[in-house]
């Protein structure tokens, strides 16, 4: 269901003009006003979801199955080097707009685009407590 004040089901379900490079009845892929580099694309839902924790994996794996052909256009056509594909989920995340998007980030040798972070370490019995925590949930 589509949220009345959400800025992305608007775009999404064409309320608002967007620069529109696909559509279907579940999601719109859109070009993103605010690049990180040339070619940086969204693929949003027009369905309502704020977040990964609220999408059901039907929806997300069609979702990343679209991904991985508009990143093989993308690649083909912008002749990039690499390619980020990112996600954002609440606020500490970097999430600013609540409504499920992917971001597919064409990447060139040179460009100024940072999405790194330094590497912890983890202990081998950490290790096998977060896999038994984790494991027990799916």
């Amino acid at each position: 269901m589509k949220k009345d004040d959400c800025i992305f089901c608007k775009i999404a379900n064409g309320e608002i003009p967007s620069a529109c490079i696909y559509e279907n009845k579940e999601f719109r892929v859109i070009l993103d006003v605010g690049p990180a580099t040339r070619g940086h694309v969204l693929i949003l839902t027009k369905e309502h979801y704020d977040n990964i924790f609220e999408i059901d994996a039907e929806t997300a794996g069609r979702l990343f199955s679209l991904a991985s052909v508009v990143a093989r256009a993308m690649k083909k056509t912008l002749n990039c080097d690499g390619m980020n594909i990112l996600q954002n989920n609440g606020t500490i995340a970097g999430q600013t707009v609540f409504h499920f998007h992917l971001h597919l980030i064409p990447r060139y040798e040179g460009d100024q685009v940072k999405v790194t972070w330094p590497q912890g370490e983890i202990s081998d019995d950490e290790k096998t407590e977060l896999v038994n925590m984790i494991k027990k949930e799916i």
